[in-house]
């Protein structure tokens, strides 16, 4: 059975304690890998590597380092098949699915930041006293990077490109439940002649690895992506050390649909913004509300849809829905399910584990699952669940609409439907999320901020926003 290296100081090598944690594929619920069960001994040793080569990587020229980066992205695209196929497995979404949006955005991450690099600016400013300001903005040192399971090659590139761009040295923790395209990338790093030291992926628990690099005083600034409470202790234990901290966090999105819609165009996406990765992301729109006039038909062309989703092996380029993470979250999605029964929700279809035969009669499936008739402030409607599971309800008014959008702890993102110019941007300017899609979901320009607000996280990834994170700014004045 293969066993998965930490990569530190530029090579592959077994955790210090030699102890190792199974590795399941989702679609089987069998253990295939071994992936290393590290912990803070380990975690000192990327962050000595780390610090040892930051002298040198920090100074190396811009185009030096996009040179290697951009290799590293030509990497990830030749090996797309290996790595789609690997996430698939490990992650138990459709090879599809990994093959279009995982791999792909991965490989552009990396080519974004190292071009990006290039063009990044600090700013300048005479004043009349014959006097002139300019801003420096350099690497803040060693980046803590921390991805989630849903999205593992591509959240964790989206993190680590910028921070190597930008000249700082990176200990990453990718989750152990889908450590291998991380593992994979540690190979394509070698491979690209990443120097030694600059990039450092140590895997295993978040309660060893995770709170190791959070709690490191020499590691000053924390990247994560994961659950609300996850970020929630990682900033009771960073903001006492005064560490940077960008926090990606939950989200339960409503996605507000109009009469006045593209009818067609919009159940076709929210079709996809309901299930895609079996819901398992943070920006999928899992509170549905519909204008009344149109609560019947949606209702039943969206149900007729899902019921007719094809649930099964990952591998086959036919299916729409694979298996959810791991026997865990498939329990913690049915509990739900049962949840909101037991407020009064009528299950529409599915609502069900689903077995399948073969290889895969062990898999930790779910069908798609909608249901109705749940106030908008029930715990349902309130609590991520981030499976394929999404609540419909009616709404009369625009201002109704408003404020069970915004009757959430979360703010990640929001959906809009609607051919209402006027009701389009009042709207936008009036929902408390960090990103407002409107008759669109997940079309995302690389050069804009993302992140969100309450109970999503506090700080912005992408764009030269991400620069700014990984950068410390430094005033210099200089009387003439």
């Amino acid at each position: 059975m293969q066993k998965l290296q930490n990569y530190i100081n530029g090579e592959l090598t077994e955790p210090i304690g030699k102890q190792y944690i199974d590795n399941y594929d989702p679609s089987t619920g069998k253990v295939y890998s071994l992936l290393p069960d590290s912990d803070e001994r380990d975690v000192q040793l990327a962050v000595e590597a780390a610090k040892a080569a930051f002298p040198s990587w920090s100074v190396t020229p811009k185009d030096q380092r996009a040179a290697v980066l951009l290799r590293i992205s030509s990497l990830i695209d030749k090996s797309l098949e290996r790595l789609a196929k690997a996430e698939s497995k490990d992650n138990g979404k459709p090879v599809s699915l990994a093959r279009t949006v995982d791999i792909p955005r991965a490989a552009a991450n990396f080519h974004f930041y190292a071009t990006g690099i290039l063009h990044f600016a600090s700013e300048a400013h005479a004043m009349e006293e014959e006097a002139i300001n300019y801003t420096l903005r350099n690497p803040v040192g060693v980046a803590g990077c921390i991805s989630p399971w849903n999205l593992p090659l591509y959240l964790f590139s989206w993190k680590i490109a910028p921070a190597l761009a930008a000249g700082n040295c990176v200990v990453a923790k990718p989750s152990e439940i889908t450590p291998m395209t991380a593992f994979l990338l540690s190979e394509l790093c070698i491979e690209a002649g990443l120097p030694k030291g600059v990039l450092n992926i140590v895997h295993g628990y978040g309660h060893k690895v995770g709170s190791a690099i959070t709690a490191h005083p020499e590691i000053p600034l924390i990247s994560f992506t994961g659950g609300t409470k996850t970020g929630a202790e990682i900033a009771r234990v960073a903001a006492p050390m005064f560490k940077k901290l960008s926090l990606e966090l939950g989200g339960k999105n409503p996605n507000l649909i109009f009469a006045d819609c593209n009818y067609e165009n919009m159940l076709r996406t929210t079709m996809n913004s309901s299930f895609a990765n079996q819901g398992q992301i943070c920006l999928c729109g899992s509170r549905i509300m519909v204008e009344r006039s149109i609560y019947e038909k949606f209702k039943t062309d969206f149900v007729a849809k899902a019921s007719k989703m094809s649930v099964g092996n990952p591998a086959d380029d036919k299916t729409k829905m694979g298996a959810v993470v791991s026997e865990q979250h498939m329990e913690k999605i049915l509990a739900c399910i049962e949840l909101a029964k037991s407020e009064g929700g009528k299950v529409l279809c599915g609502g069900n584990r689903v077995y399948l035969d073969g290889e895969n009669k062990g898999g930790y499936f779910i069908a798609p699952t909608v249901i109705e008739g749940l106030p908008y402030n029930c715990r349902t409607n309130q609590e991520e669940i981030f499976g394929p599971v999404v609540t419909i309800m009616p709404f009369d008014t625009e201002a109704e609409a408003l404020m069970m959008a915004n009757a959430s702890t979360y703010g990640l993102a929001s959906i809009l439907w609607t051919e209402n110019l006027t009701r389009a941007h009042r709207l936008a300017g009036k929902l408390h999320t960090g990103i407002v899609w409107i008759n669109c979901w997940l079309l995302r320009d690389l050069r804009t901020p993302f992140g969100g607000v309450k109970g999503s996280g506090v700080g912005r990834e992408g764009g030269f926003e991400a620069f700014d994170f990984f950068t410390e700014p430094k005033n210099v004045c200089i009387k003439l």
